[in-house]
Protein backbone atom coordinates (compact mmCIF):
# COMPACT_ATOMS: atom_id res chain seq x y z
CA UNK A 1 0.00 0.00 0.00
CA UNK A 2 1.54 3.28 -1.10
CA UNK A 3 1.60 6.51 0.88
CA UNK A 4 -1.28 8.17 -1.02
CA UNK A 5 -3.53 5.19 -0.42
CA UNK A 6 -2.68 5.15 3.29
CA UNK A 7 -3.43 8.88 3.61
CA UNK A 8 -6.73 8.51 1.77
CA UNK A 9 -7.87 5.64 3.98
CA UNK A 10 -6.78 7.50 7.11
CA UNK A 11 -8.93 10.41 5.91
CA UNK A 12 -11.90 8.08 5.52
CA UNK A 13 -11.48 6.79 9.09
CA UNK A 14 -11.06 10.34 10.46
CA UNK A 15 -14.30 11.39 8.74
CA UNK A 16 -16.12 8.43 10.27
CA UNK A 17 -14.78 9.29 13.74
CA UNK A 18 -15.83 12.96 13.48
CA UNK A 19 -19.28 11.91 12.23
CA UNK A 20 -19.61 9.42 15.10
CA UNK A 21 -18.68 12.09 17.68
CA UNK A 22 -21.34 14.43 16.26
CA UNK A 23 -23.91 11.61 16.35
CA UNK A 24 -22.97 10.79 19.95
CA UNK A 25 -23.47 14.43 20.96
CA UNK A 26 -26.87 14.60 19.29
CA UNK A 27 -27.90 11.25 20.73
CA UNK A 28 -26.96 12.36 24.26
CA UNK A 29 -28.97 15.55 23.74
CA UNK A 30 -32.04 13.52 22.77
CA UNK A 31 -31.54 11.21 25.77
CA UNK A 32 -31.45 14.33 28.00
CA UNK A 33 -34.66 15.66 26.47
CA UNK A 34 -36.30 12.26 26.94
CA UNK A 35 -35.30 12.27 30.62
CA UNK A 36 -36.78 15.77 31.01
CA UNK A 37 -40.01 14.66 29.36
CA UNK A 38 -40.22 11.59 31.62
CA UNK A 39 -39.81 13.86 34.65
CA UNK A 40 -42.59 16.15 33.37
CA UNK A 41 -44.96 13.22 32.87
CA UNK A 42 -44.13 11.84 36.32
CA UNK A 43 -44.86 15.24 37.88
CA UNK A 44 -48.25 15.42 36.14
CA UNK A 45 -49.08 11.87 37.22
CA UNK A 46 -48.18 12.66 40.86
CA UNK A 47 -49.95 16.02 41.18
CA UNK A 48 -52.76 16.30 38.66
CA UNK A 49 -55.49 14.38 40.50
CA UNK A 50 -54.64 15.30 44.09
CA UNK A 51 -57.18 16.95 46.35
CA UNK A 52 -57.18 20.76 46.28
CA UNK A 53 -55.46 22.57 49.14
CA UNK A 54 -55.45 26.22 50.16
CA UNK A 55 -53.16 28.44 48.10
CA UNK A 56 -51.37 29.65 51.24
CA UNK A 57 -50.32 26.05 52.00
CA UNK A 58 -48.31 25.79 48.78
CA UNK A 59 -47.28 29.44 48.29
CA UNK A 60 -47.05 31.16 51.67
CA UNK A 61 -46.85 34.96 51.68
CA UNK A 62 -43.44 36.16 50.50
CA UNK A 63 -42.48 32.82 48.93
CA UNK A 64 -42.49 31.45 45.38
CA UNK A 65 -43.90 28.34 43.75
CA UNK A 66 -41.78 25.24 44.33
CA UNK A 67 -41.11 23.33 41.10
CA UNK A 68 -42.42 20.07 42.56
CA UNK A 69 -45.83 21.72 43.19
CA UNK A 70 -46.55 22.41 39.53
CA UNK A 71 -49.98 21.01 38.55
CA UNK A 72 -51.07 20.83 42.22
CA UNK A 73 -54.78 21.73 42.59
CA UNK A 74 -55.51 24.68 44.86
CA UNK A 75 -58.70 26.31 46.14
CA UNK A 76 -58.82 30.05 46.67
CA UNK A 77 -61.51 32.47 47.79
CA UNK A 78 -61.84 36.10 46.85
CA UNK A 79 -63.03 38.17 43.91
CA UNK A 80 -62.08 38.77 40.30
CA UNK A 81 -60.63 42.12 39.22
CA UNK A 82 -62.74 42.02 36.09
CA UNK A 83 -61.69 45.41 34.74
CA UNK A 84 -58.08 44.17 34.47
CA UNK A 85 -58.83 41.23 32.14
CA UNK A 86 -56.16 40.43 29.55
CA UNK A 87 -56.03 38.08 26.56
CA UNK A 88 -53.05 35.89 25.67
CA UNK A 89 -52.86 35.71 21.88
CA UNK A 90 -51.83 32.91 19.50
CA UNK A 91 -52.66 29.94 21.72
CA UNK A 92 -53.20 26.64 19.85
CA UNK A 93 -56.70 25.51 20.82
CA UNK A 94 -59.49 24.10 18.70
CA UNK A 95 -57.34 24.14 15.57
CA UNK A 96 -57.15 27.95 15.64
CA UNK A 97 -54.93 30.73 16.98
CA UNK A 98 -57.13 31.16 20.03
CA UNK A 99 -56.97 33.50 23.03
CA UNK A 100 -56.67 32.52 26.68
CA UNK A 101 -58.53 34.72 29.15
CA UNK A 102 -56.48 35.98 32.11
CA UNK A 103 -58.21 37.70 35.03
CA UNK A 104 -56.37 38.85 38.18
CA UNK A 105 -57.99 37.49 41.35
CA UNK A 106 -57.67 39.11 44.76
CA UNK A 107 -57.57 36.41 47.42
CA UNK A 108 -58.98 36.68 50.93
CA UNK A 109 -55.44 37.22 52.29
CA UNK A 110 -54.99 40.35 50.14
CA UNK A 111 -52.67 38.90 47.51
CA UNK A 112 -53.44 38.84 43.78
CA UNK A 113 -52.96 35.82 41.52
CA UNK A 114 -53.69 35.49 37.80
CA UNK A 115 -56.45 33.04 36.86
CA UNK A 116 -56.49 31.51 33.37
CA UNK A 117 -60.23 30.95 32.89
CA UNK A 118 -59.95 29.08 29.56
CA UNK A 119 -59.88 30.01 25.90
CA UNK A 120 -62.03 31.74 23.30
CA UNK A 121 -61.78 31.45 19.49
CA UNK A 122 -61.00 34.33 17.14
CA UNK A 123 -63.98 36.20 15.72
CA UNK A 124 -65.91 35.25 12.61
CA UNK A 125 -64.87 38.37 10.72
CA UNK A 126 -61.93 39.62 12.78
CA UNK A 127 -58.81 38.20 14.46
CA UNK A 128 -59.96 39.28 17.94
CA UNK A 129 -62.71 37.26 19.69
CA UNK A 130 -66.27 38.41 19.09
CA UNK A 131 -67.01 38.23 22.82
CA UNK A 132 -65.33 37.16 26.05
CA UNK A 133 -67.57 35.64 28.76
CA UNK A 134 -67.33 37.70 31.94
CA UNK A 135 -66.34 36.09 35.25
CA UNK A 136 -68.78 35.96 38.16
CA UNK A 137 -68.84 38.94 40.50
CA UNK A 138 -68.67 39.14 44.27
CA UNK A 139 -67.13 36.65 46.67
CA UNK A 140 -66.46 33.36 44.88
CA UNK A 141 -64.37 30.21 45.18
CA UNK A 142 -62.00 29.07 42.42
CA UNK A 143 -60.38 25.65 42.03
CA UNK A 144 -57.50 25.24 39.60
CA UNK A 145 -53.98 23.94 39.07
CA UNK A 146 -50.75 25.85 39.65
CA UNK A 147 -48.48 26.68 36.75
CA UNK A 148 -45.21 28.63 36.64
CA UNK A 149 -45.13 31.86 34.63
CA UNK A 150 -43.86 31.85 31.07
CA UNK A 151 -40.66 33.52 29.80
CA UNK A 152 -40.79 37.15 28.64
CA UNK A 153 -41.62 37.86 25.03
CA UNK A 154 -38.80 37.90 22.49
CA UNK A 155 -37.60 41.32 21.40
CA UNK A 156 -39.59 42.65 18.47
CA UNK A 157 -42.73 40.65 19.31
CA UNK A 158 -45.60 42.72 20.61
CA UNK A 159 -49.33 42.54 21.28
CA UNK A 160 -52.23 45.00 20.89
CA UNK A 161 -53.63 46.85 23.87
CA UNK A 162 -55.39 44.55 26.31
CA UNK A 163 -53.41 41.53 25.09
CA UNK A 164 -50.09 39.85 25.93
CA UNK A 165 -47.92 37.52 23.89
CA UNK A 166 -46.99 35.20 26.78
CA UNK A 167 -48.06 34.71 30.39
CA UNK A 168 -45.20 36.86 31.65
CA UNK A 169 -46.38 37.50 35.20
CA UNK A 170 -43.98 40.36 35.86
CA UNK A 171 -45.26 42.20 32.79
CA UNK A 172 -48.88 41.42 33.68
CA UNK A 173 -48.38 42.81 37.18
CA UNK A 174 -47.10 46.05 35.67
CA UNK A 175 -49.89 46.28 33.09
CA UNK A 176 -52.61 45.74 35.72
CA UNK A 177 -51.04 47.97 38.38
CA UNK A 178 -50.70 45.04 40.82
CA UNK A 179 -46.90 44.86 40.98
CA UNK A 180 -46.85 45.08 44.77
CA UNK A 181 -49.53 42.48 45.48
CA UNK A 182 -49.36 39.96 42.61
CA UNK A 183 -47.83 36.51 42.98
CA UNK A 184 -45.28 36.53 40.15
CA UNK A 185 -44.07 32.93 40.35
CA UNK A 186 -47.32 31.12 39.48
CA UNK A 187 -50.78 31.44 38.00
CA UNK A 188 -53.83 29.14 38.16
CA UNK A 189 -55.45 27.11 35.38
CA UNK A 190 -59.08 27.27 36.45
CA UNK A 191 -61.21 24.13 36.53
CA UNK A 192 -64.19 25.25 38.66
CA UNK A 193 -65.89 28.45 39.82
CA UNK A 194 -68.49 28.64 42.58
CA UNK A 195 -71.03 30.05 42.01
CA UNK A 196 -70.75 29.00 38.37
CA UNK A 197 -71.50 31.66 35.73
CA UNK A 198 -74.07 31.12 33.00
CA UNK A 199 -71.30 31.15 30.40
CA UNK A 200 -67.56 30.70 30.64
CA UNK A 201 -64.62 30.33 28.22
CA UNK A 202 -63.92 26.88 26.85
CA UNK A 203 -62.01 24.70 29.30
CA UNK A 204 -58.33 24.11 28.72
CA UNK A 205 -57.29 20.63 27.59
CA UNK A 206 -55.57 18.14 29.88
CA UNK A 207 -51.79 17.99 29.44
CA UNK A 208 -50.56 15.57 26.80
CA UNK A 209 -49.29 12.17 27.96
CA UNK A 210 -47.25 11.68 24.79
CA UNK A 211 -43.63 10.87 25.74
CA UNK A 212 -42.41 12.44 22.52
CA UNK A 213 -39.99 11.14 19.88
CA UNK A 214 -36.80 11.84 21.85
CA UNK A 215 -35.87 8.23 22.67
CA UNK A 216 -36.34 7.03 19.09
CA UNK A 217 -34.28 9.99 17.82
CA UNK A 218 -31.49 9.13 20.27
CA UNK A 219 -31.37 5.53 19.01
CA UNK A 220 -31.42 6.72 15.40
CA UNK A 221 -28.32 8.88 15.97
CA UNK A 222 -26.48 5.86 17.40
CA UNK A 223 -27.44 3.83 14.32
CA UNK A 224 -26.23 6.66 12.06
CA UNK A 225 -22.82 6.54 13.77
CA UNK A 226 -22.57 2.76 13.19
CA UNK A 227 -23.68 3.20 9.58
CA UNK A 228 -20.93 5.79 9.09
CA UNK A 229 -18.23 3.28 10.05
CA UNK A 230 -19.92 0.58 7.94
CA UNK A 231 -19.91 2.89 4.91
CA UNK A 232 -16.21 3.71 5.31
CA UNK A 233 -15.41 -0.01 5.68
CA UNK A 234 -17.38 -0.71 2.49
CA UNK A 235 -15.49 2.01 0.59
CA UNK A 236 -12.08 0.72 1.68
CA UNK A 237 -13.07 -2.88 0.95
CA UNK A 238 -14.30 -1.93 -2.52
CA UNK A 239 -11.08 -0.03 -3.23
CA UNK A 240 -8.95 -3.04 -2.20
CA UNK A 241 -10.98 -5.38 -4.42
CA UNK A 242 -10.66 -3.12 -7.44
CA UNK A 243 -6.91 -2.77 -6.88
CA UNK A 244 -6.49 -6.57 -6.74
CA UNK A 245 -8.51 -7.00 -9.92
CA UNK A 246 -6.35 -4.42 -11.71
CA UNK A 247 -3.17 -6.16 -10.55
CA UNK A 248 -4.43 -9.55 -11.72
CA UNK A 249 -5.42 -8.15 -15.11
CA UNK A 250 -1.99 -6.52 -15.52
CA UNK A 251 -0.11 -9.81 -14.90
CA UNK A 252 -1.93 -11.92 -17.50
CA UNK A 253 -0.33 -12.70 -20.93
CA UNK A 254 -2.92 -12.46 -23.60
CA UNK A 255 -2.43 -14.58 -26.78
CA UNK A 256 -1.86 -12.52 -29.89
CA UNK A 257 -4.54 -12.87 -32.46
CA UNK A 258 -3.33 -14.49 -35.77
CA UNK A 259 -4.78 -11.67 -37.82
CA UNK A 260 -1.91 -11.46 -40.34
CA UNK A 261 -1.86 -15.25 -40.83
CA UNK A 262 -5.54 -15.29 -41.62
CA UNK A 263 -5.04 -12.47 -44.12
CA UNK A 264 -2.35 -14.49 -45.92
CA UNK A 265 -4.52 -17.58 -46.08
CA UNK A 266 -7.30 -15.56 -47.62
CA UNK A 267 -4.94 -14.19 -50.25
CA UNK A 268 -3.75 -17.72 -51.12
CA UNK A 269 -7.31 -18.93 -51.51
CA UNK A 270 -8.07 -15.98 -53.82
CA UNK A 271 -5.07 -16.87 -56.01
CA UNK A 272 -6.25 -20.50 -56.28
CA UNK A 273 -9.70 -19.37 -57.28
CA UNK A 274 -8.26 -17.06 -59.91
CA UNK A 275 -6.08 -19.84 -61.32
CA UNK A 276 -9.11 -22.10 -61.74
Amino acid sequence: MNRDTALRRSGYVAMAIVFAIACAFLSNWQFSRNAERDAELALVADNYSREPVALRDLIPAGQDLVASDEWRPVEIRGEYLTDQTLLVRNRPHGGTSAFEVLVPFRTDDGRVIVIDRGWVPPGDDQPEPDRVPAPPTGEISVVGRLQPGEPPVREGRSAPEGQVATIDLTLIAQMTGQAGDMIDSAYVLMTEETPAPAERPQQLEDPSADPGPYLSYAIQWILFAVMGFAFIWYMIRTEIRHRREDEEDGGRTRPSRPQRRRDRDMEAEDELLDAR
